[in-house]
């Protein structure tokens, strides 16, 4: 019988529309306010609002979140590291759309 792996998929459904607070993106994430805090300092997140106590965050903001946290958990990139991930992410994502739009991909 062939080695069969298993993965676990860890996927939330979050609709555009949605807002969460400081504190509601924290516990939909998984994450400390500290970590959401960094992530918005570094420019990974942009809330609306003027201070965290009144910051409203959309429905993407959780799957960025999500996504900054794993890759620092799982490659130690730090705050940093993680928002220039998520940049050339973003950019391969745009050029392969230009490309598919061109007829080239």
């Amino acid at each position: 019988m062939a080695n069969v792996s298993s993965h676990v998929i860890d996927a939330v459904v979050v609709e555009e529309e949605i807002v969460f607070s400081l504190s509601g993106l924290c516990q939909a994430a998984g994450a400390s306010p500290a970590q959401v805090l960094a992530l918005v300092d570094e420019g990974v997140l942009q809330p609306d609002g003027d201070a965290p106590q009144q910051w409203a965050f959309t429905g993407p903001s959780l799957r960025t979140a999500r996504t900054a946290l794993r890759l620092n958990a799982d490659l130690a990139l730090g705050t940093a590291g993680a928002a220039l991930v998520l940049e050339l992410l973003d950019e391969i994502s745009t050029l392969r759309a230009r490309l598919r739009r061109a007829g080239l991909e």
